[in-house]
């Protein structure tokens, strides 16, 4: 094909991939790419606007990721069919024409993986929390605290790493944050502007938009059986890897022994090299010792620790915590002494009271035991359609990966259990380069906000969606 001509002003404000990404798009919304066209390699492309591959590619994959443009192994990246999508009018005219309401989809058995059980919420509790708190004696938790978060709840946390997880650190090292979303962008700054990060593939979304939005180049790492592939890693030009050892998010997969000890010697290979652990829902394993933490096994200062209380006890709460190494300590509070917390004192307090009396150990306690429940009714009703559907014995945190022996492709299973009333994701939606569908689709079934009694019912119907019988065939 002939090459794009997409114009690049380097004295803007926006990265220069964002600019070709956009001049893509325009491209293809306005008709002058045509659908199943193809465009020019990453590298060729890269020549000829005078950039790097890496911004080609960052490009490439927000295109890849918004549903533009396909990837075809050993062939190349076509322009998709956008004519349906809600979001393919040109900015000009969406600035001009009323934005059309969007319709909520009700579903009947939503298996989102981000969902809680909020049925079990420990209201009672929190409430109190919240009248001891709302009074005139806690009027200095009205002013800006510690930028670093309140000293009462970062002591509760380290007290609760140490005990549960193996984490070894003081208050001083923790920072509060709202989120893994206002965490990250501090932790990319730290890490500074040429760092070079690993991620797992397939692997967090959020955290792979976080990576992208502040413009720093990723490697993508393949995820098996035992986690990330760590010789890949080895191979690779990554300062930093970010990982999720103890359950992988989407897979399921533990990171192995052999793989945690090649990993800490990846991080020794070269000075400066950080692994970033996420250890997001290791709160919810219901078989075996608990996995330990990367951070506890660390002698060096290369690991640094990230976890939130969104799965534990909310997602709305908003809180979330690193574990800073302590080589990097002095490198935060240089950049970041200035900023005030992110998260209202007030609720801190109140989740500091609610670890400090013990209702946090007893909730978790209780959730431990709501989500096995679940996970084997589920894993249950799962069980009579085995010669069609498998999935991996993780036996932890809130979600499965299925496998399905279909012909059709995850995305029309996604499509057919919407139609059926069902919520379910497709596996494939959580890798960085979105490429046709190789081998049998694998859909994401999260069981947290799903009563326990309606799991039978919601797995038939499922099944009955995508015409799956009990004896395997379809």
């Amino acid at each position: 094909m002939h090459m794009l001509i997409v114009p690049i002003r380097r004295d803007s404000g926006d990265p220069i991939y964002a600019q070709i990404y956009e001049g893509i798009r325009r491209m293809i919304l306005e008709g002058s790419l045509t659908v199943g066209a193809k465009l020019p390699s990453k590298r060729k492309f890269a020549e000829h606007l005078g950039v790097s591959n890496t911004t080609v590619e960052l490009a490439y994959e927000q295109l890849l990721a918004e549903g533009y443009i396909t990837s075809k192994p050993r062939s190349g990246f076509y322009v998709q069919d956008v004519g349906e999508l809600p979001y393919a009018q040109p900015a000009e005219d969406q600035k001009s024409a009323p934005s059309p309401q969007k319709k909520k989809v009700e579903y009947r058995h939503d298996f989102s993986p981000g969902r809680i059980d909020t049925a079990a919420f420990p209201f009672d509790e929190w409430r109190r929390q919240a009248k001891n708190l709302i009074d005139p004696a806690s009027a200095e938790f009205l002013l800006l605290g510690h930028p670093h978060g309140d000293p009462e709840l970062r002591r509760e946390i380290a007290t609760y790493l140490n005990h549960s997880r193996g984490v070894r650190c003081t208050p001083e090292q923790i920072i509060i944050g709202s989120g893994t979303e206002q965490l990250m962008p501090l932790i990319i700054r730290l890490l500074g502007p040429f760092t070079v990060y690993a991620v797992e593939n397939p692997g967090y979304p959020l955290t792979h938009h976080l990576f992208r939005q502040n413009d720093r180049m990723t490697v993508p790492i393949p995820v098996d059986g035992e986690g990330i592939d760590v010789g890949i890693l080895e191979e690779s030009a990554a300062d930093a890897v970010y990982v999720t050892p103890a359950h992988q998010f989407p897979t399921g997969a533990v990171l192995s022994a052999k793989r945690r000890s090649r990993l800490f010697g990846w991080a020794a290979g070269k000075p400066g090299r950080i692994i970033i652990e996420d250890d997001y829902d290791s709160e919810f394993r219901y078989g075996g010792i608990p996995v330990p933490a990367l951070q506890g096994m660390d002698r060096h200062g290369r690991v640094l620790y990230l976890s939130t209380f969104s799965k534990s006890l909310m997602p709305s709460l908003r809180i979330a915590y690193m574990v800073l190494p302590e080589p990097l300590m002095e490198r935060y509070d240089e950049l970041f002494s200035l900023y005030s917390s992110t998260v209202p004192r007030l609720d801190q307090q109140m989740l500091a009271g609610f670890m400090a009396d013990g209702s946090f150990s007893r909730h978790l306690n209780r959730m431990r035991k709501v989500y096995r429940r679940k996970y084997i009714a589920l894993t249950a009703a799962l069980g009579p359609y085995a010669a069609s559907v498998s999935h991996e014995e993780s036996q932890a945190g809130m979600h499965l990966r299925l496998t399905v022996k279909s012909s059709r492709s995850a995305g029309e299973l996604v499509r057919l259990a919407a139609d059926a009333g069902i919520r379910v994701q497709s596996a494939a939606a959580y890798s960085i380069a979105r490429t046709e569908e190789e081998g049998l689709p694998e859909i994401v079934l999260g069981f947290g906000s799903i009563p326990e009694t309606d799991i039978p019912e919601a797995i038939c119907l499922l099944m009955e969606s995508w015409g799956i019988k009990k004896d395997g065939t379809a």
